[in-house]
């Protein structure tokens, strides 16, 4: 079979043609490496398109940005407590404004640098360990199975062992690993290996890691790595190992796709909303070397890993790992140490199929992320050179300013709600003009860049519309990671659940969602008694009242849908019992040395 199947039962993509998005592998040739990169947009020819939109993008937010904060738009007739009460409520809008402006900025910034590396053939002869974990109870043993099978069929010049790291030491997964010939390590019940805290902290994914690299590391050169629930392709190693021919190169890392379960609304939407980071901002940190480290689907020289001791104790230990490496220098060459992210698709995951799964998710990566910032990025930041240092800032700004200007935007709505008393004082209908035009700007970059999509499930042309959406109403998760590193409340790390381990949404899942809508609606019910009826801020509140509870609607209106679709199966067929269709399989090819090179959705695209 020449193409990939897909994962379920509607759709056929060719993850062939994904995975030489960044073109063919070439020969090097002699003497020393180093990894050359192509600029996007002039690669395509399309810097006089980008450059107006660009620009525009940053003028208006400005313009904008100046235009509100302007002193003719103070109250001056506000005496007392509204008096100051008014003037933090402007601080907090030119905030709101200011956070806007660096999400513009970022994106400005990442579509001038994205970049995608020149593939290069891999040296034969290196040692190489695939890893991937297993946490019993969470993820099943089937889906280990599924992946180790085909990490068998990874093509490699040289030793290659295939490793599951057991976090339980389960028999069922013993057996499993002696059943389909790999091997099989656990730390469980090894106290040295499962400290309180620290790099072999339990019940994590980097105390699992560093374990088993404190056990075995020493007999490789580098290790390939994935989730449990990611199928590698069989280019997994021949696409990555390439760019270690440049001594500096620590680490390689790939997108995120989900397609094993690419059937319902959550799963489509995370791959959606996964879409910026994945697409653009790892492209542009490959204009500095320094792209993130992403613990889904990698390959990591051992040497670079043992230099820095490990992976980095942190609930995304991926994020603080990157920081730790991009500030270190290889002690044989005397250079900062480098990555390089390829937008190759070289395995195929398992995404949240439930609200339960994507808001723990989402909360994970948050609470990571602000963690980073809050506890260690000023350690690391002098250590930087200003473009990595830029880079960093903006790439980790995301999750911070939106529980920000959540909070700020909430408190702005009922203070005005409960008091009357309200900041900038502007005429609705130029507010309204310069708004607007601002928020297109940015949108439409977000747009403009989607022909670099590295998705092979969302439709070609399509907006990612879907993405921006959950991304909006993830709100209260981020508020609550924000909360909870500034507070330097310690978060046990939490798995992801996958395939049956997944127990499912209820109400309780949405409750940090329905407890802010609780709140904006008996501030709305006060403004009502009181008189407070401003049409813009019965706007911004009625808006933040649909956000909080539109999760709730669409998982009530979905389980609805499911079981108005049984009970007409059901009637269809009396006599029959109603089965679930499972979700095929992803079927990997054992040849794809025979097709070409040059990717055939790359030619497509405008």
């Amino acid at each position: 079979m020449s193409v990939t199947e897909g994962i379920h039962r509607d759709n056929i993509h060719t993850y062939d043609a994904y995975t030489r998005l960044a073109g063919p592998l070439t020969d090097p040739g002699p003497g020393p490496y180093t990894v050359r990169f192509r600029n996007l947009i002039a690669r395509d020819g399309r810097r006089r398109h980008a450059y107006p939109l660009l620009a525009a993008a940053v003028v208006f937010e400005v313009t904008f940005l100046v235009w509100l904060l302007q002193p003719a738009h103070h109250p001056t007739d506000l005496v007392g407590w509204a008096h100051y009460v008014s003037f933090g409520l402007i601080a907090a809008v030119g905030l709101i404004e200011v956070l806007r402006l660096i999400n513009v900025t970022t994106l400005v910034r990442a579509t001038l640098n994205a970049a995608d590396p020149v593939p290069v053939l891999p040296e034969a002869g290196h040692r190489l360990a695939f890893l991937t974990t297993i946490v019993p109870g969470k993820e099943p043993v089937e889906m280990a199975e599924k992946t180790l099978v085909a990490a068998k069929a990874i093509r490699h010049d040289g030793v290659l062992d295939i490793w599951l790291l057991d976090e339980g030491d389960d028999p069922d997964v013993r057996a499993m690993c002696e059943r389909i010939g790999v091997r099989h390590f656990t730390r469980h019940g090894v106290e040295k290996w499962n400290q309180e805290s620290g790099k072999h902290k339990r019940r994590t994914k980097h105390g699992n890691y560093n374990a088993w690299f404190v056990e075995h590391g020493h007999a490789y050169d580098f290790w390939v790595s994935v989730d449990t629930d990611h199928v590698p392709h069989p280019d997994l190693a021949r696409r990555l190992m390439g760019y270690f021919r440049d001594p500096d190169v620590a680490f390689v890392v790939g997108p995120q796709v989900y397609g094993q379960n690419h059937d319902n609304f959550v799963t489509k939407a995370s791959e959606s909303q996964q879409y910026l980071f994945h697409s653009v901002l790892q492209r542009a940190g490959n204009r500095w070397t320094t792209p993130m480290f992403v613990g889904t689907n990698n390959a990591v020289r051992l040497q670079a890993l043992r230099e820095i001791d490990g992976l980095a104790d942190s609930i995304t230990e991926d994020a603080a790992t990157s920081l730790v490496w991009h500030t270190r220098k290889n002690s044989l060459t005397g250079r900062t140490w480098k990555s390089v992210y390829t937008p190759d698709v070289l395995a195929v995951g398992e995404g949240p199929g439930n609200w339960s799964d994507f808001f723990t998710q989402q909360n994970r990566w948050a609470r990571g992320t602000n963690e980073v910032m809050v506890r260690s990025f000023h350690r690391f930041a002098a250590k930087l050179s200003w473009g990595r240092r830029l880079h960093y800032l903006f790439l980790m700004s995301y999750y911070p300013s939106a529980a920000m200007s959540w909070i700020l935007g909430n408190i702005n709505v009922a203070i005005y709600l409960w008091t009357g008393a309200g900041g900038v004082r502007v005429a609705a209908n130029i507010w309204l003009m310069l708004y607007l035009n601002a928020a297109v700007m940015q949108v439409g970059i977000y747009f403009w860049n989607r022909r670099y999509n590295v998705s092979p499930h969302e439709e070609e042309g399509s907006s990612g519309i879907l993405g921006m959406f959950v991304s909006i109403l993830s709100a209260p998760m981020y508020v609550v990671a924000l909360i909870d590193a500034v507070r330097g409340k310690n978060v046990p790390f939490a798995v992801t659940p996958k395939g049956s381990g997944s127990v499912g949404d209820s109400l309780a899942v949405f409750r940090k969602n329905i407890a802010w809508g609780v709140l904006i609606g008996i501030s709305l019910v006060a403004s009502a008694v009181l008189g407070h009826h401003h049409p813009t801020m019965l706007f911004w509140a009625f808006l933040a009242l649909a956000i909080c509870f539109t999760p709730v609607l669409i998982w009530k209106g979905t389980e609805l849908h499911g079981a108005s679709v049984t009970r007409r199966a059901g009637r269809r067929i009396p006599h029959q019992r109603v089965r679930t269709a499972a979700p095929r399989d992803l079927v990997v090819p054992l040849d794809t040395d025979h097709q070409p090179d040059t990717p055939a959705v790359l030619e497509a695209r405008p």
